[in-house]
């Protein structure tokens, strides 16, 4: 149980190193993310502790009190054969690869609450539930020079079944999530009551952020979201990249989900945003079957569940 705060800032010294500022950082003076680990021509000072992790090991619950729990400066590791891990309730920032929040990799079975942004690795990081989470984008170090933070979901596991669920998503400019990639990619994300809010309109990114991006190995089911101010809710290349999406557009292919999912699936609810159009692939939902899949409520409430019950602060004391 974490009553206070946990800061890691500094606890392993800084380092200085070569790394570079990449074609991606075209924030003129500062304001972007340079690189770690890049070539050579650019001495950065970064927090070492950010790069590191605290390893969780199996049959743990890592619960925040209130908004008082928390954990800043450094990243949890799951992996290795660890399983039923409950996390409940600031890596060096300006930096690509300045560290992950969460790492899941070779797992099983978590369920996964509080403010952070996750990414599964290559090995398969197994059943996984991301509910009630605040990914709050604001950032004073944007790759797309607009404020809005880019890296934040991204699952490229080999044989995952994740679902994101009851997440408030917003200021993000790109990878929220990020879907597959990776030549061993096998991941199924259920992503259902979720609000996406403001993601790639602020500029000068206005004509490309995104929300869901897929690729080789990624599959979607996309129901019961609300899309408010989203300039790209789905990627125009996440087909023809090899990803598959069901993202029950209308009523007339609600009923698509009764046999995989034993109900019909919810429509999602789109505002203010760029192109919404029927993805119909449903081969993949039968992996769904036998699973106990989360319960969707009609999207009228929504938003407003979200934003009562997603992020720090508000899980019971």
């Amino acid at each position: 149980m974490l009553k206070k705060e946990y800061n890691f800032i500094g606890s392993q010294g800084t380092v200085t190193e070569v790394g570079c500022r990449p074609p991606s950082n075209t924030c003129p003076n500062s304001g972007g993310q340079d690189a770690i680990n890049g070539a050579s021509w650019r001495l950065l000072k970064y927090d070492k502790a950010g790069t590191t992790f605290i390893e969780v090991k199996s049959n743990k619950s890592i619960v925040g009190k209130g908004s008082a729990g928390v954990i800043r400066g450094i990243g949890l590791r799951i992996a290795n054969g660890a399983s039923n891990v409950i996390i409940q309730n600031e890596l060096n920032p300006q930096y690509i690869w300045g560290g992950d929040a969460i790492i899941l990799a070779d797992s099983d079975m978590f369920s996964l609450i509080g403010r952070q942004m996750i990414a599964t690795g290559y090995a398969k990081a197994g059943r996984v539930t991301i509910s009630n989470n605040e990914f709050d984008g604001n950032t004073s170090w944007s790759a797309a020079c607009n404020g809005d933070h880019y890296w934040t979901m991204l699952f490229l596991g080999s044989s995952d079944l994740i679902t994101l669920a009851g997440n408030y998503i917003h200021d993000c400019s790109g990878r929220a999530p990020k879907i597959g990639g990776a030549s061993t990619s096998n991941v199924i994300v259920h992503a259902v009551n979720n609000y996406f809010s403001s993601i790639g309109t602020h500029p000068p990114s206005s004509s490309s952020g995104h929300s869901f991006d897929l690729e080789t190995g990624g599959m979607a089911l996309i129901e019961g979201n609300v899309f408010d101010s989203v300039t790209t809710t789905i990627t125009a290349t996440s087909v023809s990249a090899g990803g598959r999406i069901f993202n029950a557009y209308s009523s007339s292919d609600s009923n698509t989900c009764t046999a995989p999912l034993g109900r019909a699936c919810a429509q999602n609810s789109i505002s203010g945003s760029g192109s919404w159009k029927a993805y119909t692939t449903s081969s993949f939902l039968t992996k769904f079957s036998g699973k106990d899949v989360y319960a969707a409520v009609a999207v009228d409430g929504v938003k407003a569940s979200v934003k009562s019950n997603a992020g720090i602060g508000h899980i019971g004391n």
